[in-house]
């Protein structure tokens, strides 16, 4: 894909809303990278916790006062609901525009774009882009390794998918029984649950290193993606789902029943009908890196360059 063009002038600022969830933080930090590689944009971010914004200021426009260190924006991204009204009270700051991530629970005329996941089937618009999965932080990995080291991500009981401690331990356990020479690295996430956690745990061996929320920080799974040669994902871990994905490292996803009419779990079906995933019983294709990969996935980039073309004045405008 061709990039956009250089952009003349000083660089813009970009104003970051977060919650501080890190899912939203998450999709926040991937789209602001690829948008300051495009452009030279600055990313500044705003915890809008401390913020107390009154409804009234939201409905009429009117922003609470913020740090006069900031500098003025030219764009302003809010990821979560819990940053929508401080957006929403920005949304009259002159010379910026206005983005949502995820669809929220206000008409999306009152921002200049959004861009949403198309499992909440918002109809695409000339200010809306919908995405394949949300947004993540990930960059397509340039190589795979070659090393014999495999990545499993379990997630927890979720309302897509019929969750089974039992189930989930026997196939990890299989894997690794199937393929003796590699070394493993399994991560539990927070929906994990207690009892399958230890006996996550009682795994830890020479050949095997267990990693927990609590062990990890913020660069972690792209450093481990960095170095595996294949993942494997609970199903219901959607996100990780789509990190794993985007990396380009081959990805399997451990078999779970979906729960009937669940849009994440036909989402996830349509990944395996597309080559983007392996199922279970595809095993061999994953560890021997024989998977078709039939297409490629970066959503962030995809926005970021969508957001340059379909709101191409802010990436003009610079500091004061």
């Amino acid at each position: 894909m061709t990039p956009p063009p250089a952009m003349q002038g000083p660089a813009p600022a970009i104003w970051l809303l977060t919650d501080n969830k890190p899912g939203h933080r998450n999709q926040l930090k991937g789209l602001a990278n690829r948008l300051r590689v495009l452009t030279g944009a600055s990313a500044h971010w705003i915890e809008t916790g401390p913020i107390a914004v009154p409804l009234w200021r939201a409905l009429l426009g009117m922003p609470p006062a913020l740090d006069r260190h900031l500098p003025r924006p030219s764009l302003i991204i809010a990821a979560g609901s819990g940053s929508h009204r401080l957006l929403l009270s920005l949304r009259r700051t002159r010379n910026c525009q206005t983005v949502v991530l995820m669809k929220p629970a206000f008409p999306l005329a009152m921002v200049d774009a959004a861009i949403i996941p198309e499992h909440d089937r918002v109809p695409p618009k000339r200010h809306v882009v919908t995405t394949r999965g949300v947004l993540n932080a990930i960059t397509p990995m340039a190589r795979i390794t070659e090393k014999p080291e495999a990545l499993v991500l379990v997630g927890g009981p979720s309302r897509h998918f019929e969750w089974d401690n039992d189930l989930v331990f026997e196939q990890i356990l299989r894997l690794m029984a199937n393929h003796p020479q590699w070394r493993w690295t399994i991560s539990s996430s927070r929906r994990t649950p207690e009892a399958l956690t230890e006996r996550l745990s009682s795994l830890e061996s020479p050949r095997v290193t267990i990693a927990t929320p609590e062990s990890t920080h913020d660069s972690w799974l792209s450093h481990q993606l960095a170095s595996s040669r294949a993942v494997w994902v609970t199903p219901d871990s959607v996100s990780m789902v789509y990190e794993a994905i985007t990396s380009g490292v081959p990805t399997g996803l451990f078999e779970l029943t979906a729960r009937p009419r669940s849009r994440i779990a036909g989402g996830v079906q349509r990944l395996a009908e597309e080559g983007l995933v392996a199922l279970w019983q595809d095993q061999t294709s994953v560890m021997q890196g024989t998977a078709k990969h039939t297409a490629r996935l970066w959503e962030a980039d995809r926005a970021a360059r969508w957001l340059i073309t379909t709101l191409p004045a802010w990436t003009r405008r610079g500091r004061p």
